[in-house]
């Protein structure tokens, strides 16, 4: 028998924000920003100037425990999808990938999916990590997202 939690490799949550998708993309892709909403609490810091514009760019992030990791944008439309694969400086990623989908629901609110992604995870050593990465992580990225996103009217700064 198979355990399913286990094979339970793609894990999303999804909440709508009081906020036009514009404003909310900012918050995801500015680098410097996800530290104040990181649900996992995984986020140290990222250097400003850093906000993605595109598929390939890269930005580099330090974890709380002091690692860097080199975040590979591998999905991009602005304003409603963005999505990267994080990895060792220098290294090839090894396989997991975190996406962000935001859909317009009108001018002032937006529905917000946020999945983290390891099917193409290989490492067994990064599956217990892998497997701590549940949705009530994501739905807490997803609600501290929202607190910035809806009482900040003019954005990052």
């Amino acid at each position: 028998m198979t355990n399913h939690r286990e094979d339970l490799r793609v894990v999303s949550a999804s909440r709508e924000i009081s906020a036009g998708a514009g404003h909310v993309f900012e918050f995801i892709a500015d680098p410097s920003q996800q530290p104040r909403w990181d649900g996992n609490d995984n986020l140290s810091e990222a250097a400003a100037g850093q906000r993605v514009h595109a598929v390939d760019d890269v930005f580099s992030m330090t974890l709380t425990r002091g690692q860097v990791r080199e975040n590979h944008v591998v999905e991009f439309v602005e304003g409603q999808r963005i999505a990267w694969r994080p990895a060792e400086p220098g290294q090839q990623p090894p396989g997991h990938l975190w996406r962000w989908e935001l859909t317009p629901i009108d001018a002032s609110r937006t529905r917000v999916t946020h999945t983290y992604d390891w099917t193409g995870l290989t490492d067994q050593s990064r599956f217990p990590r892998a497997r701590a990465t549940t949705a009530d992580k994501l739905q807490s990225s997803l609600d501290r997202l929202a607190a910035l996103a809806e009482h900040e009217g003019s954005g990052p700064s």
